[in-house]
């Protein structure tokens, strides 16, 4: 029986900025990411051959450093462990949700900028992590934009996959806010678990995408978030 299932994880730790929402960081991953991007491809690759799946040739990431490194080490430890030949290609449409203008800037900052500006109230105080809120700056986005995004990229390529006999699976390095807001454009979570629902480093979720469209969580555990804890990724 044809089966097909998307793999995604989120990229590994890495040099953040202090009090800056993550937006477009540059930085690459720290010692402790690449130990556990590291230690969660391996475990990935005894998965895909305990149960005979074939890995899809190509891997797609963001095109944040932090996620095509994560990337890359699976890509090393699949190749190594699998014996099968791999590609990354990284794509802006698996992007955590953008700022616009702001980006980079911390949160201190951001807000002294709107304050100032007589065309705009204040931010309310929870606009980090309210899904529906947009900055209001040149290219930013919200969370379910962010999220429409990611969700509208996943179902594209899936979609090119040709189907074959054996199960087939696809792996998807990128972020974790904006695939939450993806999972639940997608039909995969409830609206009302986007704030309660986080996702561990590098730590591939499963779902497995049936011909008629439709999603099914099927290993990999979501991470609890923290209540009245707000997300950057």
């Amino acid at each position: 029986m044809s089966r097909l299932i998307l793999a995604f994880a989120r990229h590994a730790d890495y040099a953040q900025l202090a009090s800056t929402p993550s937006a477009h960081q540059p930085f690459a991953l720290n010692e402790l990411g690449i130990e556990q991007a590291g230690e969660q491809a391996r475990l990935f690759a005894e998965l895909i051959d305990t149960n005979g799946w074939q890995l899809i040739s190509e891997i797609e990431s963001s095109t944040m450093l932090r996620a095509w490194q994560t990337a890359e080490i699976f890509k090393a430890q699949l190749q190594k462990q699998n014996e099968v030949e791999l590609t990354i290609n990284s794509f802006d449409e698996l992007a955590e949700r953008s700022v616009g203008s702001v980006a980079n800037l911390t949160v201190e900052q951001i807000e002294k900028i709107v304050e100032q500006d007589p065309r705009y109230d204040s931010l309310p105080s929870n606009w980090k992590s309210d899904s529906y809120f947009r900055l209001p700056f040149q290219g930013a986005e919200s969370l379910l934009d962010a999220g429409k995004r990611v969700a509208t990229h996943i179902e594209q390529q899936m979609k090119l996959v040709e189907r074959k006999p054996e199960t087939q699976i696809k792996l998807v390095l990128g972020h974790g806010a904006s695939f939450r807001h993806a999972a639940y454009h997608l039909g995969i979570i409830e609206f009302d678990m986007i704030a309660k629902l986080s996702m561990f480093h590098a730590l591939p979720l499963l779902f497995e995408y049936d011909e008629k469209g439709h999603w099914q969580h099927i290993a990999g555990e979501w991470k609890k978030r923290q209540p009245k804890r707000e997300a950057i990724d």
